[in-house]
């Protein structure tokens, strides 16, 4: 099943190739300001749901050296869900670790990334951050989550200044182009593209490739109209492949 999903997608990978004070803005083009949105520090609603949140993957975390992992995956239910199989046909050679947590935004990342869940021994070649959509479900304004969006990058940097980050256009979401989710997150990807220098922060949007020419999202690739089924994961790996393979070899 995996081999035929690959198959469906080589197409599409040869196509994609073509709070705290911030000392140093890591996207000079959003300027923090102060204060800074909720959506900027690192906190949560309720700090024991976040933990039982990610209870599970502090437990994988804790203790283990995580040196030999060149790849890492930040986000929410959307990076948590990728498909084992899936995701190491795409990038084992690189032992990918997955820090994905569901219903994460954008301070539930910073304030995951200040309790243990970046240990001092990570320092990947790349990240792939993914992140905002919950955001929007909270009712976050799209000039907000840009700001927490820029922030996590700072953090990343801080505390792994060697590692590249591939920051990833929020995915679309709802029936078409005017749900309103997609409205507001199609401003904060505009709003995130400008963080990337193609140097330390590469910018990709891979949504375009999960619809279709009039924006319809179908049922096949996110049968609740958030979340990629297999199908969906497939068209994202395979859209993301050639920047990956690139910045890894790089």
């Amino acid at each position: 099943m995996h081999r035929i999903l690959l198959h469906i997608v080589f197409g599409l990978t040869l196509a994609c190739a073509a709070g705290p004070v911030i000392a140093s803005p890591a996207c000079p083009a959003l300027a923090p300001r102060q204060p800074m949105p909720l959506e900027a520090i690192p906190q949560s609603v309720s700090v024991a749901e976040l933990r039982e949140r990610s209870a599970p993957l502090s437990a994988r975390l804790s203790g283990r050296d995580l040196s030999a992992h060149r790849l890492v995956f930040l986000g929410d239910s959307i990076t948590q869900g990728w498909d084992s199989g899936l995701w190491s046909m795409f990038w084992g050679e690189w032992s990918p670790l997955n820090l994905g947590v569901w219903g994460d935004r954008t301070q539930d990342v910073l304030w995951r990334l200040d309790h243990g869940q970046w240990p001092p021994s990570l320092k990947p070649d790349l990240v792939v951050l993914l992140i905002g959509t919950n955001n929007a479900d909270t009712g976050s304004r799209p000039e907000d989550t840009a700001l927490g969006i820029a922030e996590i990058i700072r953090v990343l940097q801080a505390r792994s200044p060697d590692t590249r980050i591939l920051l990833l256009g929020i995915l679309p979401r709802g029936e078409d182009a005017t749900s309103p989710e997609r409205v507001g997150n199609a401003r904060v990807n505009e709003l995130i593209r400008r963080c990337g220098d193609d140097r330390r922060v590469i910018y990709l949007d891979p949504g375009r490739a999960m619809v279709d020419a009039a924006g319809h999202l179908s049922t096949q690739v996110m049968a609740d109209k958030l979340h990629p089924t297999s199908l969906g994961y497939a068209i994202l790996g395979g859209a993301i492949d050639a920047r990956i393979r690139q910045l890894m070899t790089r």
